[in-house]
């Protein structure tokens, strides 16, 4: 089964660059493009894709707002992965805030590309930690009692930490000697608790809480 995509960016090269790109790929299908946000939603709707490639800036309604009405008004709504010039922007921060589940930039190799799709097709979130740290630090809003209110359990507050260093599900599971279904349940409860919709957010709340801190 493929995973279908939407391209949306203002600029008719990238989208025919990343196009042949994942056309070329047998499990992947660009099934529409968009030069603008507005044109997200009815697209959506129609070709119901699992991931978005979305522009953060853009000259209409940008990816950000795209980003934020998309997750607002579907009932099943696509992953969103940012695609942007610049890692440290603070259009890509709010992009984040607003649901996105990762970001990708527009000079990453073909083979980098293809891999985010597959990873926020699979419901992972692409995490970079050392650049969400940059984000956090120049863009963040201190929000102190966001993490206090969600109550963690200490293991929860555990596994939090080692979600925001980066670690994968296995990877935490080998590091707190426990099953990877065990972690799965606790990533799940700290979601929930926190009101967030993936990891990404969840590890953007840790940074602005205080909790875990830009320098480490």
């Amino acid at each position: 089964m493929s995973v279908d995509v939407l391209i949306v960016d203002d600029d008719e090269l990238v989208r025919i660059g990343l196009r042949t790109i994942l056309d070329a790929q047998p499990d992947l299908r660009v099934v529409a493009e968009a030069a603008d946000g507005s044109e997200v939603p009815p697209l959506v709707a129609r070709h119901r894709p699992q991931v978005v490639l979305m522009d953060v800036r853009m000259p209409g309604i940008d990816g950000i707002q795209a980003t934020r009405h998309l997750l607002a008004t579907s009932a099943e709504p696509p992953r969103v992965l940012v695609i942007t010039t610049f890692a440290n922007d603070e259009y890509v921060y709010d992009a984040l805030r607003a649901g996105a589940s990762g970001f990708l930039l527009k000079r990453a190799r073909p083979a980098e590309v293809v891999a985010a799709v597959r990873v926020v097709a699979r419901g992972e979130s692409l995490l970079f930690p050392a650049a969400i740290r940059r984000l956090v630090g120049a863009y963040g809003r201190r929000n102190a009692d966001g993490l206090r209110a969600a109550r963690l359990t200490e293991r929860e507050a555990e596994v939090l930490r080692l979600m925001a260093v980066g670690l994968s599900n296995p990877e935490i599971a080998t590091r707190l000697v426990v099953g990877v279904e065990t972690v799965k349940t606790h990533v799940g409860n700290v979601l929930t608790k926190l009101g967030v919709r993936d990891r990404t957010q969840a590890v953007i709340a840790a940074y602005e809480s205080g909790f875990v801190t830009p320098a480490g």
